[in-house]
């Protein structure tokens, strides 16, 4: 939490949240890891490509299986959970009973766990223990018959199962329908995974997931990060109140892991920091501050071990920034030479400056950007990825005055 934070403490005597009406947020439930938009910004082809493999079981003539890989924060859960959502709507058009379940296999990281899963979803009060699972299978069999009932089971993290050797499970799943003659096939499998667990599985159990099957999930870029940004702040927060720059500079920061889970925190944990200052709208220095919450890589320690100059360059990039998501190069190194002169230094020249700059980018201190101008010239945009200004400005001004 806060209080952890080297460079962000909380005083004990600080009241961190007041009970008012929120200013900014209108639903922040819109920015939880469960909730799936209504559109998926950015994973139109993964959906296209399911609806696709797909269409055979809303006809009823076959089961299927697919196989979604990619690393964290890329929307593979997200995209399973629309998917499932949009087929049930698309089933039920057609008169069709189908259903879907998502199993967290982090959570559940046994055979027995994700059948037990799996049957309580039919059955709340199914006993903790005591059943094989040839038992639960047929129990799964049972309420599905009795249904007439399709089932889509989502194994989500699924390489954790299968490091435990729960090939055989994946193997009854995706050959569920083949003990019944002339009914109707019941239950299709999705495996979500970062590593290819194609290569964990047993020959039998491969054979059903054919590589045909696997969809890719890349890493999101800055430009679709921004746009899902843009969404979740449209539908979390009230018009207005999240500045434009703010969302640049979450969608810079979270693009260097491509990840949308990463941005989406970002965005809530600067919003309920705004909401505790009382402030009017979300500005870059929550930004900062929320950045510091979660996968922040600067120390005290860092900061300690820089030389005097490098420390002014960062204090005068902390100081021209203020609520700004970036400053331009030649504002910062104006700054510098003033904060020199305030520490009896003699301010070094440009190109001495632009290495430091360079030197403490390297480190993760600051982050740089160049963008090509409309006058066709190219401007150098600092920004302070991971902590906000002020806690930067106040922590360097103990040091350097000391």
């Amino acid at each position: 939490g806060r209080e952890g934070h080297p460079l962000f403490r909380i005083h004990k005597d600080q009241k961190v949240i007041q009970m008012r009406n929120p200013r900014l947020f209108k639903d922040q439930s819109k920015l939880s890891f469960d909730y799936v938009p209504d559109k998926l910004c950015h994973r139109e082809e993964q959906l296209e490509r399911l609806e696709m493999l797909f269409r055979p079981v809303l006809d009823g003539s076959m089961s299927q299986t697919a196989f979604l890989i990619g690393s964290v924060g890329t929307g593979k859960t997200a995209t399973s959970k629309r998917f499932c959502l949009d087929l049930m709507k698309a089933a039920q058009e057609k008169g069709r009973p189908m259903d879907f379940i998502i199993v967290n296999c982090r959570q559940r990281s046994t055979e027995v766990a994700v059948l037990r899963r799996i049957v309580m979803h039919f059955d709340e009060n199914f006993p903790d223990r005591g059943f094989s699972t040839e038992e639960m299978l047929r129990s799964i069999r049972k309420h599905l018959e009795k249904r007439k009932m399709h089932l889509v089971v989502v194994l989500d993290e699924a390489d954790v199962l299968l490091v435990k050797g729960a090939s055989d499970l994946i193997y009854q799943l995706t050959r569920f329908d083949e003990e019944v003659v002339g009914g109707r096939p019941s239950m299709s499998v999705i495996m979500i995974s970062q590593k290819n667990v194609l290569d964990m599985l047993d020959a039998a159990s491969s054979s059903t997931f054919r590589r045909a099957n696997a969809i890719r999930f890349d890493r999101y870029g800055v430009r679709d990060l921004a746009d899902i940004l843009k969404i979740r702040a449209d539908l979390a927060f009230y018009p207005g109140t999240v500045r434009q720059d703010s969302l640049d500079l979450m969608a810079d920061i979270a693009g260097e892991f491509g990840d949308a889970r990463f941005a989406i925190e970002l965005l809530d944990k600067a919003g309920m920091l705004a909401e505790e200052e009382g402030l009017e709208h979300l500005a870059p220095e929550q930004v900062r501050g929320a950045k510091a919450l979660t996968y922040s890589v600067v120390t005290e320690s860092k900061i300690e071990d820089l030389d005097k100059q490098r420390k002014m360059v960062l204090l005068a990039v902390a100081r021209a920034i203020k609520d700004q998501a970036y400053v331009k190069t030649p504002e910062a190194e104006a700054i510098y030479k003033l904060v020199a002169e305030e520490y009896g230094e003699k301010p070094r020249g440009h190109t001495m400056f632009w290495s430091y700059l360079q030197d403490l980018t390297n480190q993760g201190l600051v982050g740089t950007k160049v963008t090509n101008e409309e006058t066709g010239g190219r401007t150098t945009y600092i920004s302070l990825p991971d902590v906000p200004a002020k806690v930067i400005r106040q922590r360097l001004e103990e040091t350097l005055g000391a």
